[in-house]
């Protein structure tokens, strides 16, 4: 007699909808004239001519009612807000980090630790660049160096921690630089610019194991680091039975501070903050917060901000919420796999990035692939993404292009917002970009701004 197979049961997404927002539907036309005012920049289209904005995950999430209910609680009061020792406490419960300093978001934290600990021609390794982090540290005075493992440069590799750290990249920067050069590393977790990947715990403890060695620091960016854990969870053994949470927990501990963009795990829209165990440190990262975010408990932030963060940390780590967050992801992802178009894999955590360049193999690098891509589905179906590729590189200090190595189209989840039946408009509209793949031209910049120009460049067909 056979076994009888289990049937494999429907998914939904485990919150009801209390309120919408209506989107304005456009045609084609009207889509091809906003794409051209924006010189082809995803960036500088008017929201409202939207239709899936899959921009950034970045402030773009659906709160909780307990996190609007938070709203209505907000202590406005210019010192001591009740709201920010919630948030305090959050930090010292959900991370376990001593201290911790409010910021208007993530690059305000960035440009505080940058000031405080790096010199004039220190080196600060990490794993893959990203965008502010990297502007932040080079400003200071310092030179980032990628010390990724090599898998991570390949979207066909199917390493299943392509944001792990190759430590004999790193043993020969301390060999090559000396340890005093080298203020910290900055981990990542999730890695943004490699399509989502995670770092193993495995790999954490080894370089904290080196980095104590040799008295360096590791600053993390755990901008996701919920979304880092749900992978350890599914991918490390060891970490199978053990919760979200728990796991978060754990990857702070292998570090001494932290950058926090909450705009993105935490569920919120603005905020950020700064969190340290060295007291020195934040003691003077305390004094230079008020200079540029605001007094040491509100950085930037209203009361009622800081008390909706406070509530996103513990909602983050929740195991049936990440469970959906990544759900949601990987049902995309695989929907274009299915239809034949070549993305970044394995799939990682806060969306889908298509690889422009075996995309559009007719174009050259400096044709802007990603760039073009992005506008073409944008015009297809007003989906709405955004480049990862020579635009967002920049430039070197001598002014020279950065040819990465992935040249790709982020189509980011924004955490509680869309439905299924979204991500099935969004596969289809791609798959019909990709039958007429051939047709699309390059693109020339006629207008570049000094730093981060992906934020405000402008281009014009080739």
């Amino acid at each position: 007699m056979k076994a009888k197979v289990a049937k494999k049961r429907s998914w939904a997404e485990p919150y009801k909808i209390k309120m919408v927002e209506l989107l304005k539907m456009t045609t084609k036309e009207q889509r091809k004239k906003a794409i051209v005012e924006a010189g082809y920049n995803t960036f500088l289209l008017k929201s409202e001519d939207v239709y899936i904005d899959l921009l950034t995950d970045s402030g773009t999430n659906a709160m909780s009612d307990q996190q609007w209910a938070g709203l209505m609680l907000g202590d406005e009061a210019y010192a001591g807000s009740k709201n920010f020792y919630h948030l305090d406490d959050a930090v010292k419960k959900y991370y376990g980090y001593k201290y911790m300093i409010p910021t208007h978001q993530g690059r305000g934290a960035e440009n505080i630790l940058s000031k405080i600990l790096i010199k004039q021609g220190d080196v600060i390794p990490g794993n893959m660049y990203f965008t502010t982090t990297r502007l932040h540290q080079e400003l200071a005075g310092g030179n980032f160096v990628d010390v990724i493992i090599d898998e991570a440069h390949d979207s066909t590799n199917l390493h299943p921690f392509k944001g792990n750290i190759d430590l004999k990249k790193v043993e020969a920067l301390i060999k090559k630089h000396g340890s005093k050069k080298i203020p910290y590393i900055c981990v990542a977790t999730t890695v943004n610019m490699a399509g989502g990947q995670p770092i193993s715990m495995e790999n954490l403890k080894a370089l904290r194991k080196l980095t104590k060695a040799h008295g360096i620091k590791i600053i993390l960016d755990m901008t996701r680091v919920a979304e880092n854990a749900y992978f350890i969870k599914e991918r490390e053994k060891g970490y199978e039975n053990k919760s979200i949470a728990a796991i978060v927990k754990e990857t702070c501990s292998y570090t001494d501070g932290a950058t926090m963009s909450a705009k993105k795990d935490a569920l919120v829209n603005i905020g950020g903050f700064l969190a340290i165990n060295d007291k020195d440190v934040y003691e003077e990262a305390s004094n230079m917060v008020v200079v540029y975010e605001g007094l040491h408990t509100y950085g930037g932030l209203a009361g009622r901000d800081m008390e909706a963060m406070a509530i996103g940390i513990g909602e983050s780590v929740s195991d049936e919420h990440m469970n959906a967050r990544i759900g949601q992801v990987l049902y995309l992802g695989e929907k274009l796999k299915e239809a034949g178009i070549p993305i970044v894999e394995p799939i990682g955590g806060h969306g889908i990035f298509i690889d422009a360049k075996r995309f559009l193999p007719h174009l050259k690098q400096d044709q802007f692939p990603a760039q073009v891509l992005a506008a073409e589905i944008f015009i297809d179906s007003g989906v709405r993404t955004m480049e990862r590729g020579i635009v967002s590189a920049g430039r070197n200090s001598k002014g020279e292009n950065y040819y990465p190595e992935l040249e790709l189209v982020r189509l980011t989840i924004p955490r509680r917002v869309y439905t299924q039946a979204h991500m099935d408009v969004i596969a289809e509209s791609i798959e019909n970009v990709y039958e007429n793949r051939n047709k699309i031209k390059g693109l020339k910049m006629v207008y570049e701004p000094k730093y981060l120009r992906f934020f405000q460049a402008k281009f014009r067909k080739l």
